[in-house]
């Protein structure tokens, strides 16, 4: 009797995977990561090398707390303000600000890893982002000092506004993945149209204006920082995110499922996996972290306009496929996610610290993502001709 012949290495590799095949994919998610940070050195050295310098005022804290400028006497005997000489690129204050910008976009990268891990993809974040943050910026606003409720206690008041705000783009997410899976299109097209219908609503809500005015206690709590202006919140809630998004992915069976489903949706379906809940679970997660990222920027900036979370799609989408999601599924970390996005915004950082144009930076982060799926693209290839070769 004939031995049955071997499936080809590209089918064994899209097959729902098991322990062993969940651990090849973790392997080759390290190697990506480790070029990931060798890329970030390269490119932090080449900043720091090339931005030059810059002089900077000197402040000191004050009895009452605040800050102060220092005051030196000159050679002639004035008294003039103190400066230091900073690299632009390293120097404490912008490094402070880079991990400070990286983290809302990071948060939002790791959802849309999921999505794109899953062989979707949601062309809505940016919306979702505005419409959650405008939303949750009129609960906030209700109890704050000229609210209609500021005698409400603060930490109730801040409780509302948060499950407003996470809840709106939760649930915008969930509707994304109800369509897509109800009407059986692309996702590309469904996201696509809400993009503009959601942008549309916060815009029609809000009339174009911003809102402001809540609790202090909120801002305080987000804005707290420690050094040379390093926020503690933003990035504790985006490590938390690259944890928890790192669990569900490589340790859970629900995120072995998202795998498979992105590795070969037809196999996943023929081996007993619920798609449809699954898909429907990618979108809401997109969605909550947007919501997420929304309700941080509230925190950090103290008000919310329809405008808000404009390109945002590029960039989260950039950070992902940067971090290694294959845009054709079945590939990706959350670690990935947030490195890419820290690349992403060091070429943003880049760009000012150097004095290039900045009409210039879609141009950059768009030639960053053809780039990475080209790489993406030929590693496949090289992956699937290596077996051949050594047969």
């Amino acid at each position: 009797m004939t031995p049955p012949a071997e499936p080809p290495a590209h089918v064994a590799d899209t097959s729902p995977p098991g322990r062993s095949a969940l651990a090849r994919l973790l392997d080759r998610a390290r190697m990506q990561e480790g070029g990931l940070l060798v890329v970030i050195l390269v490119l932090g050295l080449l900043l720091t090398v090339f931005s030059g310098t810059v002089r900077t005022p000197v402040f000191a804290t004050g009895a009452d707390g605040t800050q102060e400028r220092v005051y030196v006497t000159n050679d002639a005997g004035e008294s003039v303000p103190a400066t230091v000489e900073k690299n632009k690129f390293f120097n404490a204050q912008n490094l402070a600000q880079l991990a400070k910008d990286t983290s809302f976009i990071a948060i939002m990268a790791v959802g849309m890893s999921v999505v794109i891990i899953a062989g979707g993809i949601d062309l809505s974040v940016g919306a979702i982002y505005a419409l959650a943050s405008v939303l949750g910026a009129m609960a906030l606003h209700a109890f704050g000092p000229g609210g209609d409720h500021a005698t409400v206690a603060p930490w109730l008041g801040v409780g509302l506004g948060a499950a407003v705000c996470v809840g709106v783009a939760a649930l915008c997410g969930l509707i994304n993945g109800g369509l897509i899976v109800a009407l059986r299109v692309h996702p590309f097209i469904i996201t696509l149209g809400a993009m503009a219908i959601l942008r549309g609503i916060a815009f029609v809500t809000t009339k174009g204006q911003s809102i402001g005015g809540f609790p202090p206690a909120f801002r305080e709590l987000v804005r707290y920082e420690v050094g040379n202006g390093l926020s503690l919140v933003p990035l504790a809630v985006m490590l938390v995110v690259t944890i928890a998004g790192g669990i569900f992915l490589s340790r859970l069976a629900a995120g072995r499922r998202v795998y498979a489903i992105g590795g070969n949706e037809l196999a996943a379906r023929f081996s007993g996996i619920r798609v449809e809940r699954v898909k429907l679970g990618v979108y809401l997660l997109s969605g909550a972290t947007a919501g997420i990222a929304a309700l941080l920027a509230l925190g950090y900036y103290g008000a919310a306009t329809s405008g808000d979370g404009q390109g945002y799609e590029l960039n989260v989408i950039a950070a992902a496929v940067v971090g290694g999601a294959s845009l054709t599924g079945g590939k990706g970390s959350a670690l990935g996610a947030v490195l890419g996005a820290l690349v992403i915004q060091m070429i943003n950082s880049g760009i000012v610290i150097l004095g290039i144009d900045q009409n210039y930076s879609q141009i950059i982060i768009g030639a960053v993502v053809i780039a990475a799926v080209v790489l993406d693209n030929l590693n496949t290839w090289l992956a699937r001709r290596r077996p051949v070769a050594q047969a």
